[in-house]
């Protein structure tokens, strides 16, 4: 039997969360999965944490971590896995842009590897953003000496075993990078899949904006001096 925790950061996704949690909690049944499901509400203002909290007195599996205001992406997935109680651990964001059905084939992997990291096939977003993207994946790849195609592809997952001995301090879009930094710092074996990618049908994007992008690259800076000095 599978022991796997799935969690969904998410803010301001009341149109897409319901759908996405529905989706996923199917897919783990079929697999007779030993299995729960956490929602990671990042201070959303629209009423996502309301349905969230509705999904999870329905359906004990199901478990809501709510940030008073919104912290960011990074501290958003710092909360999901510390909420993760199982063996594994799958993240996937709260925007339906993924399919969930797509997570079994990871699983197979992991008795080879300790994380298995998506990539987006014909990412279905703006060419400025893909370009960005790219640019920032190459980047951060020579600065860690990774061979990573999509370093912040929203579809992973790990062995919960991996934030036992891996301490994070991003709480912005870095997060994705640190962890894999680290991880291969420390000798974990990481693998890649290839995924589908959708439209966005509901919502706004919120990664893109200046104030996000200075953050990253002024993080990126930082982690790469510490992990050089072992930190």
């Amino acid at each position: 039997m599978v022991s796997i925790s799935v969690f969904f950061p998410c803010y301001n996704e009341c149109e897409n969360i319901g759908p996405t949690v529905e989706k996923a909690i199917m897919v783990l049944e079929e697999l007779n999965a030993d299995f729960d499901v956490v929602i990671v509400d990042d201070g959303s203002f629209d009423g996502t944490g309301k349905i969230a909290d509705d999904i999870a007195d329905r359906d004990d599996r199901v478990k809501v971590v709510h940030h008073a205001r919104n912290l960011g992406y990074g501290a958003a997935l710092q909360s999901g896995f510390k909420a993760a109680t199982k063996e594994l651990v799958f993240y996937t964001d709260g925007d339906g842009q993924f399919d969930i059905s797509e997570m079994p084939s990871l699983l197979a992997l992991m008795d080879q590897y300790d994380i298995v990291s998506g990539y987006r096939l014909e990412r279905k977003d703006s060419v400025i953003r893909r370009i960005n993207g790219w640019c920032w994946t190459k980047l951060v790849c020579l600065l860690f000496a990774l061979k990573i195609r999509d370093i912040d592809c929203a579809f992973k997952l790990y062995k919960r075993q991996v934030f036992d001995n891996i301490t994070l301090s991003s709480t912005g879009a870095l997060i994705d990078t640190e962890i894999l930094a680290r991880a291969a710092s420390k000798g974990y074996r990481i693998t890649q899949k290839g995924v589908h990618h959708y439209r966005r049908t509901a919502g706004e994007q919120s990664g893109a904006n200046l104030k996000v992008i200075l953050r990253a690259f002024k993080e990126l800076l930082v982690l790469h001096r510490r992990i050089r000095r072992g930190d």
